[in-house]
C-alpha cells in the first residue's frame, strides 16, 4: 500500500515539476578555484562503540553519545537533526557501514556520500518503513529527471544492526546488503556518464526530522506520514564503518586537486601524494577536457542550494581505529561545512514511479529492488491536495 501511494505521488511530482535540491556546498569548483580535498588515501575503520575520534565532526548543535551499541543519533523534538560528516574525502573506494535504523513515522536516517560538485550517493531509511531500504544518487545536483531511487527488501533494519555497502569506482556504483549486491549503477547509465557520481567524496551521517508540522507535503508523504513526538526518543545506532579510499589508482595520496576549469569529470582531478608528485606528472589528469563530458551548462541549472531550515553541518566526531598511520590524522582544511536542512544530509530527490533503468535483481538476502516512486529528503516542496487528489485518480485509472 505505502509503494502505491507513493507511485501515485510520483506522478505529481513528475507532473509538476515541484522537486528541489536540497545540496549545498561551501565551494563548487566547476564554478571558482576552492581549496583541494585532504585525502584520506588509505582504509580506516571507525569503531564507534570505543567513543568519538575526530575523523568525523559534528553539526552545529549535534550531540551524540556512544555506548556499547555505537554511536547514538537521537531525535527528542522537531528541530533535532544529529549529523557527523568526514574530515577527509575518499576518490572512489568502498564504504561498509553497521546501522541501525531509527523508528518512527517521518524520521529518516542517511548515509551519504557527497562531492564539492554535488555528486552524490546515498542509502535512507524511513522509521515507519520495517521492510524496505532507500537507495539513490546524483550527479552534479541534478534534480531534472525522476528515475534514479530504488527500493531494495530488508527485514526490520530499526531493531536490527545489518551491514550496507558502497563500492564506488569510475566505472560503477554498487549496493550491498549483508554482502549481497542489491543494485548496480553504471557509467554509461547515468546520461552517458555526465551524471554519473565522480568527484571525490565526504561520508556523511546522520537522522533529521521529514515529518515535522511545517514539512511541506510531499515530503511527510514520502517519509510516512507526520511525527508523533509523544513517541520520542527517536534512536538510530551506527555500530562501526569501514572506509577504503581507492584514490583513483594512485598511491599515497594526500589530497585531490581540482583542475581549473573543471567539467566534473574524474579526469580533472589531480591526485597529489606525499611526496609532492602528483596523478598529473604522468597522466592528463589535470586537464579539464575529459571523456565524461560534463556540461557545465546543465550543471549550472542543476547544483541548487539548500536554502530552506538551514542547519550548518560542519560535521562530527567518531572512533577511528586505523590500518595505517594516515587515518588517525583531521584536517582543519576540510572544504565541506555547509549550510543544509536539518538532517544536513536529506538531499535524495523523488524516484520515478517505473522501473529505474540502471538497476539489478537481488542477491538470496534482499528482494529484488523496486524503483523509488517518490521523493526522498531532497524534497522540500509540497504538493496541493488538488494534485494528489488528481493524480490519485489517474493512479486508479491506470
Amino acid at each position: 500500500m505505502l509503494s502505491k501511494f507513493l507511485s501515485t505521488t510520483a506522478v505529481v511530482l513528475a507532473a509538476t515539476q515541484l522537486v528541489s535540491a536540497q545540496t549545498s556546498t561551501a565551494c563548487n569548483p566547476m564554478e571558482k578555484t576552492c581549496p583541494a580535498d585532504p585525502a584520506l588515501g588509505s582504509t580506516i575503520t571507525v569503531d564507534f562503540t570505543k567513543g568519538e575520534n575526530d575523523f568525523f565532526k559534528a553539526a552545529d548543535g549535534t550531540t551524540i553519545k556512544y555506548d556499547g551499541t555505537g554511536a547514538v543519533f537521537t531525535i527528542n523534538k522537531e528541530t533535532d537533526a544529529p549529523t557527523i560528516t568526514s574530515t577527509k574525502y575518499i576518490f572512489f573506494g568502498k564504504i561498509d557501514v553497521q546501522v541501525q535504523a531509527a523508528p518512527g513515522a517521518g524520521i529518516v536516517t542517511s548515509f551519504v556520500l557527497q562531492s564539492d560538485d554535488l555528486d552524490e550517493i546515498d542509502w535512507e531509511w524511513i522509521g515507519s518503513d520495517t521492510a524496505q531500504v532507500q537507495s539513490n544518487y546524483f550527479g552534479k545536483g541534478d534534480t531534472t529527471t525522476y528515475d534514479r531511487g530504488a527500493y531494495h527488501s530488508v527485514s526490520n533494519p530499526q531493531s536490527q544492526v545489518d551491514t550496507y555497502s558502497l563500492e564506488w569506482t569510475k566505472d560503477h556504483v554498487v549496493w550491498s546488503i549483508n554482502g549481497n549486491q542489491v543494485r548496480e549503477l553504471k557509467y554509461a547509465d547515468a546520461k552517458s556518464g555526465t551524471r554519473f557520481p565522480q568527484t571525490p567524496m565526504q561520508i556523511k551521517l546522520g537522522t533529521w526530522v521529514a515529518g515535522g508540522k511545517d514539512s511541506p507535503e510531499g515530503t511527510v508523504e514520502w517519509a510516512g506520514g507526520y511525527t508523533d513526538f509523544s513517541e520520542a526518543p527517536f534512536v538510530a545506532h551506527y555500530k562501526s564503518i569501514t572506509i577504503q579510499d581507492y584514490s583513483n589508482g594512485v598511491s599515497g595520496a594526500e589530497k585531490y586537486v581540482w583542475a581549473d576549469g573543471s567539467d566534473g569529470s574524474y579526469e580533472s582531478i589531480n591526485v597529489v601524494t606525499g611526496d609532492g608528485s602528483s596523478s598529473s606528472d604522468t597522466s592528463s589528469a589535470s586537464t579539464a577536457t575529459s571523456t565524461a563530458k560534463s556540461t557545465k551548462t546543465s550543471t549550472s541549472e542543476a547544483t541548487s542550494t539548500k536554502t530552506s531550515d538551514s542547519t550548518k553541518t560542519t560535521l562530527s566526531t567518531a572512533t577511528v581505529s586505523t590500518t595505517t598511520s594516515a587515518s588517525g590524522s583531521s584536517s582543519s582544511g576540510s572544504t565541506a561545512s555547509e549550510t543544509a536542512t536539518p538532517s544536513g544530509n536529506n538531499d535524495t530527490e523523488a524516484g520515478s514511479a517505473g522501473s529505474s533503468p540502471d538497476t539489478t535483481t537481488s542477491s538470496s538476502s534482499a528482494a529484488a529492488e523496486t524503483s523509488i516512486p517518490a521523493t526522498g529528503g531532497a524534497f522540500k516542496a509540497g504538493i496541493s491536495g488538488a494534485a494528489l487528489g488528481a493524480c490519485m485518480l489517474v493512479a486508479f485509472m491506470l
